[in-house]
């Protein structure tokens, strides 16, 4: 007989040592899966409510709004108005998973399971992943954002550094390089660039702004105009960067913090983008290790079905018309795009071998799922992968609601094979970056007038920027150029939809 993991609900180290050794066999033999080394640390309460201000990371810079974060989700669990994360996965290398104290010993195998190998695995092998993060490395960069906002702190004072921190989180969305560049960012590298560069910046001065265009011929002007343009390196989306590099006031600490809030936003944009997969993925490999534990006779039948609760509360998907529905759950619908590929591998219909030709009957569960979980994105997962089948069960259709059109809201996208194709095109771009996220870049400065910093936005379907939150951010951005900011909102035809100028504030009114 089987010896079993655990008996009831305690556990203890050694306990878990054996539980990790379980999921790992499983994990590389039976699902052939491929993870960094795992690290798992045991936590408190207190320290992830800790975790939970901090973004999830195991160290990070001082900054007061993450203290207020600490507040407000103490003060709500202590109320009972909201339950805490069973664990914290890191992307990082070793991958370290954070498990709460509390958890019964079958909630510990649970969570190793979905965070130490069902994450871990697409971390390390997503092309997001690699291609934007450095899991070898963030760790110690952030001990060094650390100990480099602590030293600022203490050189300039504790005001100067949250104001550029607090300008610095506002941008922090638009601080993303969305497409990749030559080279792959290594951490470790900037970690020991970044001494030189403070030394070389505080002896270089900035020669592009004595660059003033001269002469009033329009061929002249023109080439002054591309030639700035180009020095500039203009049309461009990241605003840090752009700040980083050509802000005119900014000192050389100021911009090496643009830096490290960048780095840490890019660290961040992954996953921004594989919610679906990242957490179905996570999904899927958990319930098969489960599984496959509870067969193996190394959990008993108590504990399994304390499993199965837990998950089905994770997986819980509340219908269209339910008070409880807010969009769709990713845990469910990763998990069941996770179980509905294995169908067609393994049990393909007719319908399946014409919309899925390539995969429909291969019988190689685990070698389509590793390519999906490999070389996908959300937005192009659920584009490819999303069946009539799956639809028809999830009971799906997509809502026509134009203001501009009389007719008020109608359902265009019904269970027929045109409508399949819709709903799956418009869940697909619901999912999309490039389509939910604002598109604002910087396309000019005045150089030879106010130095005005000139953005557009580009409204896409007339979803125009919220005004309130335009002008604070926009406040923020003014602050850090020093100049007046203009930001254009215009239409598809380039018509100006609405505009908006900020002038900087006094330091004394900032501070």
């Amino acid at each position: 007989m089987t010896e079993r993991l655990f008996e009831g609900a305690d556990w203890d180290f050694h306990t878990l040592q054996r539980i990790t050794d379980a999921c790992e066999e499983v994990a590389t033999k039976d699902l052939g899966l491929d993870v960094y080394p795992n690290q798992i640390e045991v936590i408190t309460a207190e320290q992830m409510l800790d975790a939970y201000s901090s973004v999830g990371m195991p160290l990070f810079y001082k900054h007061w709004s993450f203290g207020k974060h600490f507040a407000y989700h103490e003060a709500s669990y202590r109320k009972g108005l909201m339950g805490l994360a069973y664990e914290i996965v890191i992307n990082s290398s070793p991958c370290i998973s954070y498990l709460m104290e509390e958890n019964t010993a079958t909630m510990q195998t649970l969570v190793i399971a979905h965070a130490a190998f069902g994450h871990n695995h697409f971390f390390k092998n997503n092309y997001l992943f690699k291609q934007w993060t450095d899991a070898d490395g963030i760790l110690d960069y952030l001990d060094f954002a650390k100990n480099y906002v602590m030293q600022c702190e203490d050189r300039y004072g504790r005001v100067e550094v949250e104001r550029t921190l607090d300008a610095a989180h506002a941008l922090m969305s638009h601080g993303i390089d969305r497409y990749p560049g030559k080279k792959k960012l290594d951490l470790r590298a900037e970690e020991k660039r970044a001494g030189r560069r403070r030394q070389h910046e505080e002896e270089v001065f900035n020669d592009l702004w004595r660059t003033v265009p001269a002469g009033k011929s329009k061929t002249r002007s023109a080439l002054s105009i591309e030639r700035r343009r180009k020095l500039l390196g203009l049309p461009q989306e990241n605003l840090l960067y752009f700040l980083e590099k050509s802000a005119p006031r900014l000192a050389p600490w100021q911009r090496e913090l643009l830096r490290i809030v960048r780095h840490i936003a890019q660290y961040f944009y992954p996953q921004s983008q594989t919610k679906v997969m990242n957490e179905g993925t996570a999904t899927y490999v958990h319930y098969r290790i489960m599984t496959k534990l509870h067969q193996q006779g190394r959990i008993s039948d108590g504990n399994f079905l304390e499993f199965l609760q837990s998950h089905t509360n994770v997986v819980f998907q509340p219908e269209f018309d339910d008070q409880r529905f807010s969009g769709f759950n990713p845990y469910a619908l990763g998990f069941a795009m996770m179980q509905d590929i294995e169908r067609i591998v393994t049990r393909p219909e007719d319908e399946d071998r014409e919309w899925f030709p390539d995969i429909a009957g291969k019988n190689d569960v685990m070698g389509v799922l590793r390519d999906v979980w490999a070389n996908y994105r959300d937005e192009s997962f659920i584009a490819q992968f999303l069946s009539p089948k799956l639809m028809r069960h999830l009971r799906m259709f997509h809502l026509h609601d134009d203001p501009e059109e009389r007719a008020g809201i109608r359902v265009d996208a019904i269970h027929d094979e045109r409508g399949f194709r819709r709903v799956r095109r418009e869940l697909a771009r619901q999912h999309d970056v490039g389509y939910i996220d604002a598109n604002i870049e910087v396309v000019d400065v005045d150089l030879s007038g106010d130095r005005r910093l000139i953005l557009h936005h580009h409204v896409i379907k007339g979803a125009q920027l919220n005004e309130t939150d335009a002008k604070r951010v926009l406040q923020h951005l003014a602050d850090l150029w020093t100049y007046d900011v203009a930001l254009i909102e215009v239409d598809a035809n380039d018509k100006v939809l609405r505009e908006y100028v900020v002038s900087p504030r006094p330091i004394s009114a900032v501070a």
